[in-house]
């Protein structure tokens, strides 16, 4: 049995945590561990705690808010990945972690999980959907293309679109792989759409993002949820020409056209030149001959027609002499009208004589002078019940009005802003006031005002006229 070590120095327990915190740094300044994910946490400020376990082990790891916003992975338990970091400990809980460097999936299995989990998720959310995609422009005035400015893709593209249809092309460069490369790819996307139709910059009518093919990792910047969600927001149709044909990425999902590579994405995007210009001769030849076709049928139905009409004499022959012996009777018929109008002008003129005529007009004089006599009668009758009651309403509002009561001697007091004070508890001491008598305004000033504490002696309340049938109201 050992004996105890008496003689060995005494250690707090802070110290003797330092000096194993030393001890675990100065053997493990940096490590690279690979493991998978178990409880991963996501911390208010932005730190994220997480465990990484194997078969047999787990460590805890610690992620600062720093190195957090650079990892654009969503960290998930069960993710297998490859962690560069410090190992140190932490004396709270007497336990040792890791802090991350980086962080990365491990391998393309883990890669290919990651892409599969996203892929289900943003197809639940709709950006998927056929029933959104734009059907792109027919020919396109400007073309804008998302790519990096020094690969073989922008000249492919370019030469593609000279060869078919020369178009005005804006290149937004920017990078296709590597770290920042997604917001570089969803920041071209967001500024062209941010572009104003009629500015000096011209806004694109169609938006190519293009990159030459490369392994998963290297085209990993087209799966990330960024470029993805700037994709299916942009206004303007999109084509996706990433990677080889064999290379699936999820911009091409949300894409309104995918196309298998970037010379591809020139030819869908405009038409060829000249096969337009024979499109249109073709279309004008055909319309020329379709003219023609349908004036010698209209010929064809004229000639017809006019075999098939009768001869011009011989339709007027008889309206012709219908209209002969109209005019005929035409002249006997003025006369004998003629003439039995000057009859009956006759008849009635024996009837009419001046003696009748004056005896018609005195009686309507007379008539008239007893309608204007009843009318003035009626006049006078409203004026004068219109001009009693408006000397009752005088004599009623002189009995309401407040002059009278400042004629018997009162006065009327107002504030400032001439409003009338009804109790000395209104009035400040200092205060500007206008008193009002019966034969013009005064101002003065408040010097002291009290308000004595004897008791407010209530009026006495009016009786009901209920209680008091015999006595009636004289208003």
């Amino acid at each position: 049995m050992n004996e105890p070590r008496l003689n060995l120095p005494e250690l707090t327990v802070s110290e003797l945590s330092a000096a194993l915190k030393r001890t675990i740094e100065d053997a493990y300044g940096y490590v690279r561990v690979r493991g998978e994910l178990g409880k991963v946490s996501y911390h208010g400020n932005g730190h994220v705690y997480f465990d990484l376990k194997d078969e047999r082990a787990c460590i805890a790891g610690v992620i600062w808010r720093s190195t957090a916003q650079r990892i654009r992975l969503k960290l998930e338990a069960g993710l297998e990945v490859v962690i560069t970091g410090r190992l140190t400990t932490y004396p709270g809980r007497s336990q040792y972690q890791i802090v991350v460097e980086t962080l990365e999936p491990a391998g393309l299995g883990a890669l290919m999980a990651l892409l599969e989990e996203r892929k289900k998720r943003l197809a639940a959310e709709g950006l998927f959907d056929e029933a959104r995609k734009q059907l792109l422009p027919h020919l396109p005035t400007v073309i804008g293309v998302i790519t990096s400015p020094s690969g073989a893709v922008i000249r492919d593209i370019l030469h593609r679109l000279a060869d078919r249809f020369p178009r005005r092309v804006l290149v937004w460069p920017v990078k296709v792989q590597g770290e920042g490369s997604a917001l570089e790819v969803a920041a071209a996307i967001e500024g062209f759409n941010a572009l104003p139709e009629r500015g000096r910059m011209p806004r694109p009518d169609l938006l190519i993002v293009a990159r030459g093919g490369g392994s998963l990792e290297d085209l990993w910047s087209f799966n990330e949820e960024i470029v993805v969600r700037a994709a299916a927001a942009s206004l303007i149709p999109l084509i996706a020409a990433v990677g080889h044909e064999t290379d699936v990425t999820l911009i091409d999902f949300v894409a309104d056209r995918r196309a298998p590579t970037p010379t591809a994405a020139a030819e869908m995007a405009v038409p060829v030149r000249a096969e337009l210009m024979i499109d249109v001769a073709n279309l004008g030849r055909r319309a020329l001959a379709s003219w023609r076709r349908n004036q010698e049928a209209r010929r064809n139905a004229l000639q017809s027609a006019a075999r098939a009409l009768p001869d011009a004499e011989e339709v007027l022959a008889l309206p012709r002499q219908r209209l002969d012996h109209a005019a005929e009777r035409l002249a006997r018929g003025l006369r004998a009208n003629a003439h039995m109008h000057r009859v009956g002008f006759s008849r009635v003129g024996g009837r009419l004589s001046a003696h009748l005529l004056r005896t018609q007009v005195e009686r309507r004089r007379e008539r008239l002078g007893t309608l204007a006599a009843r009318a003035g009668l009626a006049i006078d009758n409203i004026l004068d019940a219109r001009w009693a009651r408006c000397e009752r309403d005088a004599q009623l509002l002189a009995a309401f009005s407040y002059r009278g009561v400042l004629a018997r001697g009162f006065a009327l007091v107002r504030d400032k802003a001439r409003r009338p004070l009804r109790t000395a508890a209104a009035v400040t001491a200092g205060a500007p006031i206008e008193i009002e008598f019966s034969d013009g305004r005064v101002g003065a000033r408040a010097e002291v005002v009290y308000v004595p504490t004897t008791p407010r002696v209530e009026p006495p309340r009016r009786r009901s006229r209920r209680s008091d049938p015999g006595q009636g109201s004289l208003f």
